[in-house]
């Protein structure tokens, strides 16, 4: 990890998509990690994993689940896909700027007009320790997964 860029703990979801991409990042490359997930792990393919180490909430509603990753971190990083919104993603936007989190959007896959610097900076400037990483999932983006898990390789490491 570059010294430029502070320690986090990365939190999601657990959905398939920019949720995934964004744990597996962070097992792969040793990031400390969780978040929450509705009760039952459920997601769109199903059951989500057990090597995501997730807290089930006590609904299986997915609004409960975000807020609570939304009102846990310092920031949200929302990623949509070719301009485009989901449900999930409008979702976590609204739910961001009501609690009055800082927010970040980025537009995959579309070359990010985000930096790495810029990055560093947005996290550094709004002391982000415990960062929410969002975004569509896989069905409404296919290829989202592989987009978000590379920029964050390219803008963490």
């Amino acid at each position: 990890m570059s010294p430029d860029v502070i320690q986090i703990t990365i939190i999601s979801g657990g959905q398939t998509g920019a949720d995934r991409a964004a744990l597996d990042f962070a097992l792969d490359f040793h990031f400390p990690c969780g978040g929450w997930c509705p009760a039952g792990r459920c997601a769109e393919d199903g059951h989500i994993p057990d090597r995501y180490p997730l807290q089930e909430t006590s609904s299986r509603d997915y609004a409960v689940r975000t807020r609570k990753n939304i009102t846990f971190s310092d920031g949200t990083l929302l990623f949509t896909f070719n301009g485009a919104e989901d449900k999930g993603t409008t979702l976590t936007r609204r739910e961001t700027l009501r609690y009055g989190k800082p927010l970040l959007g980025i537009n995959l896959p579309e070359p990010s007009k985000v930096s790495k610097a810029l990055f560093t900076r947005w996290l550094n400037e709004n002391n982000i320790r415990i960062l929410n990483i969002a975004g569509p999932r896989e069905s409404f983006g296919p290829g989202i997964y592989t987009a978000v898990y590379h920029w964050l390789k390219v803008c963490l490491l």
